[in-house]
């Protein structure tokens, strides 16, 4: 059991990089509706227009003229952060960012819409779990790897 957990522990940044990159390109696909209209199972928005309502609702405070760019500003954010947790990119700055969004969207859920969605959706988990991704010691399967064993 000792060996299969060791075993298991050099590789647990992979699960972790692949999990963070799901979870946002999951959610970003879902907004421009490449997983079925809104209503649909499964589907949390469905349009751009679904998320935006949805964003503005976790972030009353902000002027309704600032939803939209905050819309497109965390998309992107989330696209370019999955990308380079997928490539192993950066992956320290990565994960450290991403985890810093999720805390984010953490407390919008909860301000908007209570802390138990954000308990439901699991968002503190995965903010946590990025934040231990940025202190990994070596991130094996990776472009960050990758470029360490060639600079050795």
């Amino acid at each position: 059991m000792r060996k299969l957990l060791s075993r298991l522990a050099r590789h647990d940044t992979i699960y972790l990089r692949l999990a963070l990159a799901a979870g946002f390109l999951t959610a970003v696909t879902d907004r421009f509706g490449l997983w079925g209209p809104p209503g649909t199972t499964n589907v949390a928005w469905g349009d751009w227009s679904h998320f935006l309502a949805y964003a503005a609702v976790l972030n009353p405070e902000l002027p309704a003229s600032w939803i939209a760019p905050l819309g497109w500003l965390v998309t992107a954010a989330e696209i370019s952060l999955s990308l380079a947790l997928l490539a192993g990119f950066h992956t320290r700055a990565a994960a450290l960012l991403a985890g810093l969004l999720l805390f984010l969207f953490a407390l919008g859920m909860t301000i908007g819409t209570g802390v138990k969605s954000a308990l439901n959706a699991s968002v503190f988990s995965a903010s946590a779990g990025a934040f231990l991704l940025a202190r990994a010691q070596a991130y094996p399967w990776s472009l960050d790897g990758w470029r360490s064993a060639r600079s050795s």
